[in-house]
């Protein structure tokens, strides 16, 4: 089912959002804006999906400013959007419907920091750079890395990852509370700064990945982890994928506290080459980094090694000079950036999804037998430690027939990965693009969804045409 057939019982409030429009234009002044080039920078999407601009843009200072433009809107029932830096990778900033986006960007303060209880409680708009480098001081930062410098409201509400997760976990796993105003303009308090707790229902994790659709994040308490004494990082060649998924498949089975192990398929280890000015074998290549004491790196280091040669795998060249570290993983980081040069003139397309470890072999050598089959140029790279990776399609966006493929190629990915026990994404989340795959991974359990998303959004004015179809 496409995204157009999915939102096709959504439709433009045009009365209400023409009151909503002049209410906030005439109360926020100049952070109201209406331009045309400001309104399509926040219905920003890097899919192919289109562009679908929201009618204004309110750009908030708190959470009594949010709670104001919410009952606002629900007064008038007019969709509400939350955005941060707009880096979400499936239409989740889009507005199908039109309505308001409500711009956290300016709330981005740290509040508070509790370097003894390895927490601190930020607002939503601060980055995850902006977090760490403020941290840098205190011995202490936050870990979850999804490679843009998302801003950390947004990385909750799509349930970031990144490369860090199969050490530090995902955004699950590290926001302990945080404040949300509901689509009443109501304000809730979820979870505690206590590490674990057992009472009522877990409110904390049902928002953290709600994409916007149940509540808009204003304030979080996260998990902070102590800097490593020492952290030691590089690359491992391997002369197919299969042999670097196996290697992955053993580290993981062998209980070595790896902290990031990504894998680069030939094609995306040429384009890496090429944009950051890298000279790595251009064969399947796993980059990993261990964290711990200067004895425990070597020794995660020379354990990896001997697993790598017993799958197949070349040399592991490694260091623990932060310069070349930092030089690799940003390399890890460009990837996107660098799949553009291998077709000048196309757009990436990136997807994503997640198997169990037991899988990720299989997974990844169906896809790239896939791959090949339909001829599309197709880079593959992913956080493998934890069963998930990512295809980049490099499509022509005015080829009607390459298109097609390239959909048709995506779809068979998803089932693929579901009929592995896995999932349609690992992390870069729902929002428009994976709506059609949930019925068939979540089957009854997408009702209980949609019970939930009415029960507190009977109107359907947050973030509507996300994660669960309109009806």
């Amino acid at each position: 089912m496409s995204p157009a057939a999915l939102h096709m019982h959504l439709t433009r409030n045009e009365p209400g959002i023409e009151v909503a429009v002049g209410i906030l234009a005439q109360r926020f002044g100049e952070r109201f804006a209406s331009s045309r080039a400001i309104r399509e920078q926040h219905g920003h999407t890097t899919t192919w999906l289109p562009n679908q601009a929201p009618d204004g843009v309110v750009f908030a200072d708190s959470t009594e400013e949010v709670v104001e433009i919410v009952r606002i809107c629900a007064q008038h029932k007019v969709p509400i959007i939350p955005f941060g830096t707009g880096s979400s990778l499936e239409g989740h900033v889009n507005a199908p419907a039109g309505g308001i986006s409500i711009d956290v960007s300016r709330m981005n303060r740290v509040l508070k920091v509790h370097a003894e209880d390895l927490d601190c409680v930020v607002q939503p708009g601060i980055t995850r750079k902006q977090l760490n480098e403020f941290l840098r001081d205190t011995g202490l930062f936050f870990p979850i890395d999804p490679g843009a410098d998302a801003s950390v409201g947004g990385m909750a509400a799509t349930r970031a990852s990144g490369t860090n997760a199969v050490r530090y976990g995902t955004m699950k796993d590290n926001v302990l509370a945080l404040t949300a105003v509901m689509a009443d303009g109501s304000v809730v308090h979820t979870g505690t700064r206590a590490k674990k707790s057992s009472a009522g229902y877990d409110l904390t994790r049902l928002l953290v990945g709600s994409e916007g659709t149940l509540g808009i994040i204003t304030e979080l308490t996260l998990k902070l982890h102590g800097i490593p004494e020492a952290i030691a990082g590089g690359v491992c060649p391997f002369p197919d994928v299969e042999s670097a998924c196996n290697a992955v498949i053993l580290t993981i089975q062998s209980g070595i506290p790896v902290a990031r192990m990504e894998l680069a398929d030939t094609l995306q280890v040429k384009a890496c080459n090429a944009y950051s000015k890298l000279d790595l074998q251009e064969t399947p290549t796993l980059f990993l980094e261990f964290h711990g004491t200067t004895a425990g790196v070597r020794e995660q280091s020379e354990l990896f090694s001997a697993i790598a040669a017993d799958c197949g795998g070349g040399e592991f060249v490694w260091t623990d000079k932060a310069e070349d570290r930092t030089k690799l993983w940003q390399a890890r980081h460009d990837a996107y950036w660098a799949v553009l040069g291998l077709r000048p003139g196309s757009k990436a397309v990136a997807t994503d999804v997640c198997v169990p470890i037991s899988r990720l072999a299989e997974c990844v050598e169906e896809t790239r037998r896939d791959i090949e089959a339909t001829g599309l140029i197709a880079p593959m790279v992913g956080h493998v430690g934890d069963g998930n990776f990512h295809v980049s399609i490099l499509v022509d966006p005015d080829n009607a027939e390459e298109k097609a493929t390239a959909e048709a190629f995506i779809e068979r990915l998803n089932w693929r990965a579901i009929d592995m026990e896995g999932t349609c994404t690992g992390e870069h989340g729902v929002g428009q693009g994976k709506m059609k795959y949930l019925k068939r991974e979540h089957g009854e359990a997408l009702s209980v969804m949609r019970a939930i998303k009415t029960a507190l959004d009977p109107d359907n004015i947050m973030n509507p045409g996300k994660i669960v179809p309109a009806s």
